[in-house]
Parts: structure tokens; C-alpha cells; sequence
């Protein structure tokens, strides 16, 4: 089975620059072209891709990339809360470069420096990324599906690579991952392969 990751498009939040946790605010026209335009590369790199499954968080900017992305209905989309971004506390919404020196660290160090009060965890990301990853394997051997898509965020991605990766520590922290950017990962009999990655030409 094929596991295609991806950050979701562009938003005003990111725009501006501001941490954009669980906010759920929409795609801006640039979030709704670059997942317009990443379908239409993924059609043309695979033009009988189908997905047999469509994941996302629950927040609307990682369901409606998922729509598109995924060539489905929303209706069609499988909502798991552990998909959605990491909860950033008291730093929701706050600019990128006035974090404070805490926040600062753990955000760019998480392997040596904690996460400050009101901020999840490391530890957190990767036991829910985890989980999530290996419900999504059993089903996917269950019922045979060859290709899923997961629509998600920046910070939670980084953890979900960490599991495809096998990876000691649970997360791939970088690089960061863009808007719209697709990891294509092979998971076979509980064994976990990078195999492509797709960023907006």
C-alpha cells in the first residue's frame, strides 16, 4: 500500500505568518490554486491515480486540499481528530519571529528543547501519528487498498513521516514541509519506505 502525505494549501495565517494551530480558518486563493495545481501534476505524473481512501483532519483548510487533491466529495472524507495540527496553546496565532526564546527553541530544536506550558508535546504528536498510522495499515490490509491519501498540517506531518520513516526518535522535523507538498511513502508487512516526493513546479 501507497501512503501520500500532504500538508495542506496556503492561508491567510500563513500569509501573514502566524502560528496556525487549531484555528480553523479556509484556504485563500493561492491554498485553493496550489491544490489545483498539485492535482493536476499528480494526474499527470499517474494519470489513472485513484484513491481507494481519503483522509484529513478535521479542520476545513486539510479537508477541502483533501477534496482536491483526492478527487472526491467532502462527504466522501474520513475525519480523524488525530490528524489535526498541534495545539500551540497560548502562542495561537502569534507571529513566527515573536515567539520568545521558549517556544522559539522548541519549535525549531524539539530534540533538545521541551515544549513550553500550554504547548503539546512531542511525545504527543508522535503517539497519536502512530496510532493513526497503524489503524490506517490494518484497514488498508483488510480491505486491499493500494493508494490512501492523508490531507494534514505542517507540525503533525512531521510526526506521521517520523512513523513511515522508522524513525527512533518518532519524527522527520525537517525540512519543513510546504504548502501542498505530497510524501509518498510504501508500507509493507509493517515496513515503511520513502518513495517519491512531489512540491509544486
Amino acid at each position: 500500500m501507497y501512503i501520500w502525505l500532504t500538508r495542506h494549501g496556503q492561508t491567510d495565517l500563513n500569509k501573514k505568518k502566524l502560528m496556525q494551530g487549531r484555528t480553523d480558518y479556509p484556504l485563500n486563493d493561492t491554498g485553493l490554486d496550489q491544490a489545483r495545481r498539485m492535482r493536476q501534476q499528480l494526474t499527470e505524473a499517474h494519470p489513472d491515480l485513484r484513491f481507494d481512501a481519503v483522509y484529513a483532519s478535521p479542520l476545513q483548510r486539510a479537508v477541502v486540499t483533501a477534496s482536491i487533491l483526492g478527487n472526491v466529495p467532502a462527504e466522501e472524507i474520513r475525519l480523524d481528530e488525530r490528524l489535526i495540527e498541534t495545539d500551540f496553546g497560548r502562542y495561537e496565532q502569534s507571529k513566527y519571529y515573536l515567539l520568545g526564546p521558549r517556544m522559539t527553541a522548541y519549535w525549531a530544536l524539539p530534540e533538545r528543547f521541551p515544549a513550553p506550558p500550554t504547548v503539546e508535546t512531542i511525545a504527543s504528536m508522535t503517539a497519536r501519528a502512530r496510532s493513526f498510522l497503524q489503524d490506517l495499515e490494518a484497514a488498508g490490509r483488510e480491505a486491499g487498498w493500494d493508494n490512501v491519501l492523508v490531507a494534514c498540517h505542517g507540525g503533525i506531518l512531521r510526526a506521521l513521516c517520523g512513523y513511515m520513516e522508522d524513525r527512533p526518535d518518532g519524527i522527520l522535523w525537517r525540512p519543513k514541509p510546504h504548502n501542498c507538498e505530497v510524501r509518498v511513502y510504501a508500507s509493507e508487512n509493517g515496513r515503511h519506505r520513502p518513495v517519491r516526493q512531489y512540491r509544486l513546479s
